[in-house]
């Protein structure tokens, strides 16, 4: 991945040093994750992915466009090959990894809440899989379900396509609806705006001793966690 110059209303902004055709070294602008090649594969991020610089991916990594990898993921292809495919979001302190030989993916649109740990499974599309949730080798989560927070996908258990997993170990408790779908695919889609908005508008800086008058919010966004998002009338 290059670094990027990035342009910010604060106009006595630098841009990149001539001759570099708009790209910038280390220190202008968005900064490169930590990347290491091991045993002659190094990681392919597209251009279109946001991979935050505090964020680890070692070997046979592939990061496919529009995805948001977040601060402390560690992704390490040292065994087996990470595939996260478009659209995907591995968030913060997430772990995959996997047995070698083994495939561990991501497919289009997934959704990896903090701290979650996906090691030598598949995950499918537009699946979700909530926060410091496992899911083990050989699992398989359908397309468009939903692991909750927390539970435990034991190694060769199978989520069926549009249905909620929730305990440790995980049992499928019911089926999703519509609106449970439409709810993660909507919240799926901010992530995908963030990583295009990262891209963009994040750039390292020093902290303010405190904060601004008036300081502003940013805009808010009408999606809602997912119990919130439940019609309770």
């Amino acid at each position: 991945m290059t670094f990027c110059w990035l342009a910010t209303a604060d106009a006595t902004a630098k841009p990149p040093p001539a001759g570099l055709d708009g790209m910038a070294p280390r220190g202008y602008g968005c900064a490169m994750p930590k990347v290491y090649e091991f045993d002659g594969l190094v990681p392919a991020i597209d251009p279109a992915a946001y991979v935050h610089e505090d964020a680890i991916l070692i070997g046979d990594v592939i990061v496919g466009p529009d995805c948001y990898i977040g601060p402390a993921a560690s992704l390490r292809g040292d065994f087996g090959r990470l595939v996260i495919e478009r659209g995907v979001n591995v968030q913060d302190t997430c772990v995959m990894h996997g047995f070698p030989g083994a495939e561990t993916v991501i497919e289009e649109d997934g959704h990896i809440g903090h701290g979650a740990v996906i090691h030598g499974c598949r995950v499918g599309r537009n699946a979700l899989v909530g926060m410091n949730a496992v899911i083990m080798d050989e699992a398989v989560i359908g397309e468009a379900a939903i692991v909750a927070a927390l539970s435990f996908v034991r190694a060769g258990f199978e989520v069926p396509a549009r249905h909620l997993a929730v305990g440790a170990p995980a049992r499928v408790v019911r089926e999703l609806t519509d609106d449970d779908v439409a709810w993660k695919s909507k919240a799926t889609a901010e992530y995908q705006r963030l990583a295009k908005r990262s891209l963009e508008l994040m750039r390292p800086a020093e902290a303010l001793s405190a904060p601004e008058p008036d300081r502003r919010r940013f805009e808010t966004s009408d999606v809602k966690p997912f119990h919130a998002s439940k019609d309770k009338s």
